[in-house]
């Protein structure tokens, strides 16, 4: 596991959690390929996005040995602590709500931004990025049940949304991102995804401009399978992978 300076009696003391967060691996890994194949999708890949907010370092160098290559940050702060002391390069994604004072580190740190809600926050990542050798990688987060709690643009609005963005350079303008409200069966979870799916399909259907878009982030540790049932190119499990948060 590359994580440095770990003694042997450690180690041994992570072995347990090394078993179970391989063993989470697998097996979602294995549901996705089942789901996928449920719902006719046999030829599209479904990124898996380990969400490693409240994670510690040395439970993302197992999923990263055990096959993860992307992981989810909510706060910046957090996700800058762990960039510093990790010695692998998985693709980082930043999930959480963005405030403008830390748009700069996060268009630098980051390779994909799924939370964007404003053209004001998407103009700074715009201006951070613009002169990196890659475009920043965004997704326009809504909030498809209108719940007060939760960050998002009205679906209604995400096609103003998307046409400013999809302007701006230094940004590549990838869909949309949902966390809808939980619901208890899988029917009922497929209908806010069905939705968001929806929407996408009419922003590619409606403007020229926006034909590439080509990402659902929609999906977490309880609900991915009523999310790739609806067509979802990213799911983001944390729990799901990882157990329960070591701090957080």
């Amino acid at each position: 596991i590359p994580c440095r300076g770990r003694s042997p009696t450690t180690r041994r003391r992570m072995l347990p959690t090394a078993n179970s967060i391989a063993n989470n691996i697998s097996e979602i890994k294995t549901l996705l390929d089942t789901f996928r194949n449920n719902s006719g999708r046999n030829e599209e890949a479904i990124k898996l996005l380990a969400v490693s907010k409240g994670q510690s370092v040395e439970k993302m160098a197992i999923a990263w040995r055990f096959g993860i290559r992307c992981f989810g940050e909510n706060y910046l702060q957090e996700a800058l602590a762990k960039m510093r002391v990790i010695d692998f390069q998985p693709q980082w994604h930043f999930i959480g709500p963005i405030q403008a004072n830390k748009t700069g580190d996060i268009a630098t740190h980051f390779s994909w931004v799924h939370s964007v809600d404003r053209i004001r926050i998407a103009r700074r990542l715009s201006t951070a990025r613009e002169f990196q050798a890659e475009p920043l990688n965004v997704c326009i987060q809504v909030n498809i049940d209108r719940e007060e709690s939760k960050s998002g643009v009205a679906p209604e609005a995400a096609e103003e949304l998307a046409q400013q963005i999809s302007e701006l350079p230094g940004l590549r303008l990838r869909g949309l991102m949902v966390i809808p409200k939980a619901r208890v069966s899988h029917e009922a979870q497929r209908e806010p995804f069905r939705r968001t799916r929806q929407l996408l399909e009419d922003l590619k259907k409606h403007s020229p401009r926006l034909r590439s878009l080509d990402t659902l982030s929609m999906g977490m540790s309880g609900d991915f399978a009523a999310a790739v049932a609806e067509g979802a190119t990213i799911v983001r499990i944390g729990t799901g992978i990882f157990g329960s948060r070591d701090r957080g």
